[in-house]
């Protein structure tokens, strides 16, 4: 199977009982975003400008979960912002998991290492010493960090941690291979330390998945060498959705960037131009999602857009009317369903009802609607259902010989005109920008004390110059 039995019984059944109920609109994801702080600037994020003035907010542990139970999705997607950078991350996986959620935790993969440790820590014993010796000779963890997984002492060892299970997944962020990746997410070295958290997840046991974003630059041929390398490497599965232009994307862009977003993002047609093989994909690669959705980005049908099935909750409240849009924010999400216009939005039969659609093709938008069954054709169900429960693709067998580290791209890219911008347009804002000088940043909740947040600085400042250490090691 594509996705784990107990997983896929969970979400069928979830849409099962709604069908019956004849509910006529409810969640399947929530795209929880626990804070916007982000240790990347990465391009076509339009997140560090939306939320400029939130940056250092973060909701609350209980409100997290609380939003979770109120929707009641059976998976939830924890993003951001980068959320390892959540101090309370931990444990909001666990409270997660308690409610018996699917648990995706999107991350651009630069704490994962470290997050890893902390679970050995945690169950250190004879068995995960011999893990610990495999990680130590294949340098994904350095011999000081080992020896003090085993000096432990009590306190770090009953700490709560994100322990591997079927029902949570690292889904880390990789938009190509090392060069293109590294001028997207706008610092050297990123793909490198993607590639050895999911090594280092695979020895210890995590399932592991990845999410791309395909851009009007994205050469077609490096994306199919991508995922035959992820293959290799024993990801799970992969997500890919079109870069849209929605207008916090495109703001960042001209502002932060000086650059054109017509240059950079896809219109319907360059998306099917770009997705004509992801039903090739979707068989060679275990491509997350459905036949359905395949087939829409490919051109081949149209889909009504039900960015309702996949709210997004924040530091503001629930989200409307989708994740890349925003034309309010809601107390509740019963509030947001019915208060929200819906019929306002998307592209039906080819013409959009508003104009910031017209291009928009992505999976939060129109992945559900190929699982819903609206715009149904006659075999659908079935294809969704041999899609999913069919064998899954093996391991890409030839996956190292992909030239996979093809260079860095510091330099070339965005990140010296990108760091003064975001400064400048950050200054007078309580913000690391201004604090450290460069583009990590961190936050707390509203109202905490400076030191906290100093705290928080300092944690992602010391991880980012470990990682540093360990690579010139």
């Amino acid at each position: 199977m594509r996705f784990p039995l107990a997983l896929t019984v969970k979400i069928a059944r979830h849409i099962v009982t709604h069908k019956v109920k004849r509910t006529p609109k409810f969640a399947m994801v929530l795209q929880l975003e626990p804070l916007h702080t982000c240790n990347l600037t990465c391009t076509g994020c339009g997140r560090i400008r939306e939320y400029s003035t939130s940056l250092k907010d973060m909701v609350p542990l209980e409100q997290c979960l609380a939003a979770a139970a109120e929707c009641n999705a059976p998976m939830v997607s924890i993003c951001g912002g980068e959320p390892l950078i959540y101090p309370k991350i931990e444990e909001l996986v666990c409270g997660l998991r308690e409610q018996g959620r699917i648990i995706y935790i999107c991350t651009n993969g630069v704490f994962m290492r470290k997050k890893m440790i902390a679970y050995m820590t945690a169950h250190y014993d004879a068995a995960m010493e011999t893990k610990l010796q495999r990680l130590v000779a294949e340098q994904l963890v350095s011999e000081k960090d080992a020896q003090s997984v085993r000096s432990a002492d009590a306190s770090a060892r009953q700490k709560p941690v994100i322990a591997p299970s079927q029902w949570m997944y690292w889904n880390v962020h990789v938009d190509g291979l090392e060069y293109t990746h590294d001028l997207i997410v706008e610092r050297e070295g990123v793909f490198k330390e993607c590639v050895a958290a999911i090594r280092m997840a695979k020895i210890l046991g995590y399932q592991t998945a990845t999410n791309t974003t395909v851009y009007k630059e994205t050469d077609v041929t490096e994306l199919e060498e991508m995922f035959k390398y992820l293959s290799w490497l024993g990801v799970d599965g992969h997500t890919i959705s079109p870069g849209y232009d929605y207008d916090a994307a495109k703001k960042d862009m001209v502002k932060r960037l000086g650059k054109d977003p017509t240059e950079f993002f896809l219109t319907r047609k360059m998306t099917r131009e770009k997705f004509k093989d992801i039903e090739k994909w979707g068989k060679m690669f275990t491509i997350f999602g459905t036949p359905v959705y395949q087939e829409f980005l490919a051109g081949k049908r149209e889909l009504t857009c039900t960015a309702w099935a996949i709210p997004t909750y924040n530091v503001r409240g629930w989200k409307a009317p989708c994740y890349l849009m925003t034309d309010g924010h809601y107390p509740t999400y019963a509030e947001m369903l019915t208060k929200v216009n819906w019929e306002k939005y998307g592209v039906v039969d080819g013409v959009a009802r508003d104009p910031r659609c017209e291009n928009c093709m992505v999976h939060c938008g129109y992945d559900p609607s190929g699982a819903l069954g609206t715009n149904y054709q006659r075999g659908d169900n079935w294809k969704n259902f041999a899609y999913n429960f069919g064998a899954k693709p093996a391991s890409y067998p030839r996956g190292m010989d992909v030239k996979a580290f093809n260079g860095h791209s510091i330099g070339k890219g965005h990140l010296a005109e990108a760091k003064a911008a975001v400064n400048r347009e950050l200054s007078g804002s309580k913000s690391v920008f201004q604090r450290n000088g460069n583009h990590d940043h961190a936050g707390t909740d509203a109202g905490s004390a400076p030191t906290q947040r100093e705290e928080l600085i300092a944690r992602i400042e010391s991880a980012a110059s470990k990682t540093s250490d360990e690579e010139k090691a």
